[in-house]
């Protein structure tokens, strides 16, 4: 597949899963929306969903829609190194745009807000207790998990007889929604599970430069985290794959 190919999917899909992963929360967040306190297990539905559709769209290029994912893949010898800054610009430049597509729903809901310089919080995660290295820490942790699953869960195959042997292949990308699901509910609480630098990073851009009436800062000071913790943790885990024994 080339270049612009792998750019145009991953830009569609990453831009869907980051409009519907910061709508849930803007729905909860929002005293004017319907879902206003709507709890965290919906916000962890929602991301988890968010994957599933936003990997859908993307599955002609494997659905990265992470450079977690797309680090880890290279570290564990599955990606080239020439399709590495494809996946990172479809990613990034979708994960902004959905951040975008988020605002311009919620608009009127973002302009009746009465708290609005709380409002990062629906675009980008940031600590319940802010202590940058056990934070990043976290991330690493977190991420972890969801590339060495990644890297581990077998496609559907047919087995020697010509039985499917599916596995959680059978499950596509709705196996990897309940993943996501799982390290939200378990591992998120800490740091709110970013677990994919473009899902932070894309969208705290957006909201630096949104219209968004009365808006807090963006924490540049914490956006590292968001980045790193997950890049280290796909490294690691790929490096596991590496020297784990392989099925035949």
């Amino acid at each position: 597949m080339g270049f612009g190919e792998i750019v145009l999917w991953e830009l569609m899909g990453t831009a869907a899963l980051t409009l519907l992963g910061c709508g849930v929360v803007a729905n909860t967040v929002l005293r004017k929306s319907l879902g206003f306190q709507g709890g965290w297990l919906l916000v962890n539905m929602g991301w988890g969903m968010a994957v599933f559709i936003g990997a859908s769209i993307a599955a002609p290029t494997g659905a990265h829609l992470n450079p977690a994912v797309t680090v880890g893949l290279l570290s564990a010898g599955k990606l080239p190194w020439g399709d590495v800054p494809a996946y990172l610009i479809g990613e990034l430049v979708g994960a902004f745009l959905g951040a975008v597509l988020c605002w311009l729903t919620y608009k009127l809901q973002f302009d009746d807000h009465d708290e609005p310089e709380g409002t990062l919080g629906i675009f980008a995660t940031g600590p319940t207790v802010r202590n940058l290295p056990w934070n990043v820490l976290t991330e690493v942790i977190g991420t972890f998990v969801l590339v060495l699953w990644i890297l581990t869960s077998p496609a559907a195959k047919a087995g020697e007889d010509g039985v499917p042997a599916f596995g959680n292949g059978a499950l596509g990308y709705a196996a990897v929604m309940f993943v996501v699901i799982g390290i939200g509910n378990s591992l998120g609480g800490p740091t709110g599970y970013a677990i994919n630098p473009a899902r932070d990073l894309g969208p705290r851009l957006a909201y630096a430069v949104l219209p968004i009436k009365g808006k807090g800062g963006a924490d540049w000071g914490y956006s590292w985290v968001p980045v790193v913790g997950p890049l280290v943790g796909a490294v690691l885990a790929g490096l596991l794959f590496q020297v784990l024994p392989q099925a035949a």
